[in-house]
């Protein structure tokens, strides 16, 4: 503990009128660092949410389609898709999207990017990106037709 003294003295007399203490403390650096795990998505499901994990640990699966488009110089423009998975483990939003999100619906997705292996049949281990959804917007019921 450091303590600064702020004293004034008149002729012999010393007088205390401020004490100010600190305690310093030292943490570990990794404990108490802020970090950021956020995703946003608008895309279009890829099929109906799915069902998966135990009665202890439901989860709601689907796969989300998200895409953009760039410009070659030769003027081609190409458009790329992206497949994101999708789970949901809160309760009530789960039984939501399992009830009412379907095939081809526009949603918007808020969650957290989470990482995982998976094991195929052939024995071969993968690692898979998974967004766990903390929200989840519904915008249309069906795709619209071009």
């Amino acid at each position: 503990m450091q303590c600064l003294y702020k004293v004034s003295s008149t002729f012999r007399r010393i007088v205390l009128t401020q004490q100010i203490c600190t305690t310093t403390v030292q943490r570990d650096v990794q404990n108490t660092e802020k970090t950021i795990n956020q995703v946003t998505l608008l895309g279009r499901v890829g099929a109906d949410p799915q069902k998966r994990g135990s009665e202890d640990h439901p989860v709601v699966n689907f796969p989300l389609a998200t895409h953009f488009s760039y410009k070659y110089e030769s003027g081609d423009i190409l458009q790329k898709t992206d497949w994101h998975r999708i789970s949901v483990f809160r309760p009530g939003l789960r039984d939501t999207v399992y009830k009412y999100l379907k095939k081809g619906q526009r949603v918007y997705v808020t969650g957290k990017l989470s990482y995982g292996e998976v094991k195929l049949d052939d024995g071969q281990v993968r690692t898979a990106s998974t967004v766990i959804a903390d929200d989840i917007i519904f915008f249309q019921s069906q795709p619209q037709s071009t």
